[in-house]
């Protein structure tokens, strides 16, 4: 199927798609539709309206697609962190900030499902969000080094935060196997299981 010139302007009749969020869904439908890999940046900015220079000021590339505006998320994720109690146990400040980060409203969780099937079953972007979750696992990293007064680059912070990433990847596979299932609710069990089983964490 040919494809038409793209350029700045949007197309007649159809507002543009300008945020990462708008971006996002409309990258995610097409990926689903055509495959990853079929699917080009030409295609995503003619489905929204756009040129590519306005989506190169959005995303770095068309891998950061499905993960829509994740530097807001982390950011908004050390605040949630530092807003929690000093004396809160660190294993219920993880359990609780990882929960909140992944809260989404009612009408974002199809959309949600369909983006994390994409991250977890996609080569290339199964490759590439290893870069995206080095990026959450140093959030959870330096809050975990402040509480216990270490390098966020030692051992046990580095560890904490690589258990966190395990268990929030074993929920989301969870979640999408069963279209029942309440992913908060699946967050919460795992990391009160981890708790359980390792003993306390102070």
């Amino acid at each position: 199927m040919g494809k038409t010139q793209v350029n700045e302007r949007p197309r007649m009749g159809r507002a543009p798609a300008t945020t990462h969020g708008e971006l996002s869904h409309i990258a995610v439908a097409l990926f689903l539709e055509r495959g990853f890999e079929e699917t080009t940046v030409d295609d995503i900015v003619e489905a929204a309206g756009i040129g590519r220079r306005t989506f190169f000021r959005y995303f770095r590339s068309k891998n950061d697609l499905p993960w829509g505006d994740f530097d807001r998320l982390l950011d908004q994720m050390r605040g949630h962190l530092a807003a929690l109690p000093t004396d809160l146990p660190l294993r219920d400040a993880l359990r609780l900030a990882v929960i909140e980060f992944n809260r989404f409203p009612t009408d974002e969780i199809p959309v949600h499902r369909e983006r994390m099937w994409l991250l977890l079953n996609v080569p290339t972007l199964m490759a590439h969000s290893t870069l995206r979750y080095a990026e959450w696992r140093q959030v959870i990293a330096e809050f975990v080094a402040e509480r216990l007064h270490q390098s966020a680059d030692s051992l046990e912070p580095q560890a904490i935060a690589w258990a966190c990433l395990g268990l929030s990847i074993a929920s989301y596979e969870q979640w999408l196997s069963h279209e029942d299932a309440d992913l908060l609710l699946l967050i919460d069990e795992a990391f009160r299981r981890a708790s359980a089983t390792w003993g306390a964490q102070s």
